[in-house]
């Protein structure tokens, strides 16, 4: 097989449908850090700067969000996505959100763009898994 003739550096952008924009702006910025980049409300659209990344937060009743009968209407279409924290303190992290009332997942090493790093898992509110992950070890 042929290379492609490109290569890919990084992944742009995610979009999450999500049912409560506020709920979902309280998650991502008050606890995660992530800060409004742009809004189209009349698109239903949040863009949330994620480091390098952007998180799109679509209403699911909003015109980007409406998507057509079927199976991937009915359910989550997307396992977990993964962020990178530096500086990684398990401990620290843990705290910051139980006082935000959420109970993380088991922490594990885990391999990824980055190689193996310590990292635990989380739920947002529409029920999107969150992989939170440290560097290298």
């Amino acid at each position: 097989m042929a290379a492609p003739g490109f290569s890919i550096s990084g992944i742009d952008h995610i979009v999450l449908r999500v049912r409560d924009v506020g709920r979902a702006l309280e998650f991502y910025c008050d606890m995660l850090g992530c800060t409004v980049e742009r809004e189209q409300r009349a698109q239903g659209l949040t863009q949330l700067r994620a480091g390098r990344s952007l998180i799109d937060l679509v209403t699911a009743d909003g015109p980007l969000g409406q998507r057509e009968s079927g199976a991937a209407a009915r359910g989550p279409n997307l396992e977990h996505f993964c962020l990178t924290l530096v500086p990684f303190d398990e401990g620290a992290l843990r705290a910051h959100l139980a006082a935000h009332g959420l109970e993380a997942g088991e922490g594990a090493v885990r391999y990824g763009a980055e190689g193996e790093g310590r990292s635990i898992y989380i739920e947002d509110p529409d029920g999107n898994r969150v992989e939170l992950k440290g560097g290298r070890t």
